[in-house]
């Protein structure tokens, strides 16, 4: 099977790459296509854990719509390239394509007509990223995502989908069939992500650490939980702040703490290892998910709210659909778009230890219950045995 990504590296995504080492482990043939990382992930070609990796050079966005049209036109270009030069060595019985962008199914097309079947991964709704990020203008562009979508749901003969309401999307704007629609959620594998010893000197001489832990995009409110430690720091200041990750806001955001006075409050380190992000969580009082409301973020299921509750660490975010289902009674929830209501609820939990404890607990049962990864391989391979046409494996 050939698994195309476009927007971040393998195995850096901790989503593509617990579906390569299930695949691997069914006994399929897993060959990724993805970018080049910024920092690791470098070789243009690697084999771990025998899944064949071929890599890609491509600039990252900046944020503007030129710097996306350029990143993807060229993206588009080397996708083609690289998967017609492997399907020459050998057939591809299914291609796997995780977007976004959704031009990945169509930049392979011809794989269709050579028998391949076609699973479209709908981490996002491209559309209502759009929308999220530029307000929807110009029109002809948001346009341009729709039908970009509708040719990828055309194209599948599966559709994976991340949680119930990206399933909706794809029944209703999509027209699948419900037989060819399955929900894998986002889960952290608890063999690696899992509690280790805290490393106080994190905290760097200050009481309580606080976490985030992901993707630094425009959508991801950031900048909210940057103007929300500012309030916080009005009334106290015995915290220090982590943001682990990278992304086309990571460079704003810096500044944004900066200009706000935050400076050796709040510390931005960059990708870590798995073990490193388990060291910071370990040691993490109070973990934030801070995306707000928005078409986009309502939808959608974002990992490290698992991740936080594997590591049994209590979450502040913004009440919103998919995250209050993901995390229940582990998370403490402000109004949306609301940065004071966010420090508040930083706050009420820096000041109550048996409640961040009982949240702790309650969020690692969860996610040993529901929504680990093991929960969601049987799906995996379900939608695998739809698409190749098998039943009762």
């Amino acid at each position: 099977m050939l698994l195309l990504v476009e927007n971040v590296s393998v195995p850096t995504d901790r989503r593509v790459w617990p579906e390569c080492l299930t695949l691997k482990r069914a006994g399929f043939d897993v060959v990724v296509v993805c970018p080049q990382g910024t920092k690791r992930d470098r070789e243009l070609f690697e084999l771990r854990d025998g899944v064949a990796i071929h890599r890609f050079p491509i600039s990252d966005a900046s944020g503007s719509r030129l710097s996306y049209v350029s990143e993807y036109v060229l993206a588009f270009w080397r996708i083609w390239r690289v998967a017609r030069r492997l399907a020459r060595d050998r057939p591809f019985a299914i291609v796997h394509a995780a977007n976004p962008p959704d031009f990945l199914l169509p930049a392979v097309w011809s794989l269709k007509r050579e028998g391949a079947r076609f699973i479209f991964d709908l981490h996002d709704l491209v559309p209502e990223l759009y929308l999220s990020s530029f307000g929807g203008k110009p029109r002809l562009v948001y346009r341009l995502a729709l039908a970009l979508e509708r040719l990828s749901f055309h194209l599948a003969d599966v559709v994976i989908a991340t949680n119930k309401s990206y399933e909706s999307v794809a029944l209703t704007r999509g027209r699948k069939k419900p037989e060819d629609v399955f929900v894998v959620r986002n889960g952290p594998d608890l063999a690696v992500v899992r509690p280790v010893d805290p490393q106080p000197e994190l905290k760097r001489g200050r009481q309580y650490l606080l976490a985030y832990v992901g993707m630094m995009g425009v959508q991801d409110g950031l900048d909210q939980a940057i103007r929300a430690l500012a309030i916080l720091r009005r009334t106290r200041s015995d915290w220090h702040a982590l943001f682990v990750g990278e992304g086309a806001a990571a460079r704003d955001i810096r500044q944004l703490a900066e200009d706000l006075g935050l400076g050796s409050m709040v510390e931005f380190p960059g990708f870590l290892p798995q073990l490193e992000v388990a060291r910071v969580l370990s040691t993490a009082d109070v973990c934030l998910s801070p995306e707000p409301k928005t078409p986009l973020n309502e939808a959608s299921t974002f990992i490290k709210i698992a991740e936080y509750m594997a590591i049994g660490c209590p979450i502040v975010a913004y009440d919103l659909a998919e995250s209050r289902y993901s995390a229940g009674l582990a998370a403490a929830y402000a109004t949306p778009n609301d940065e004071r209501s966010f420090a508040m609820r930083i706050d009420e939990l820096l000041n109550d230890p048996e409640r961040r404890a009982q949240m702790g607990r309650l969020g690692r049962a969860r996610v040993e219950a529901e929504l680990s990864w093991e929960h969601s391989e049987p799906v995996l391979l379900a939608a695998y045995d739809r698409g190749l046409g098998r039943t009762g494996t």
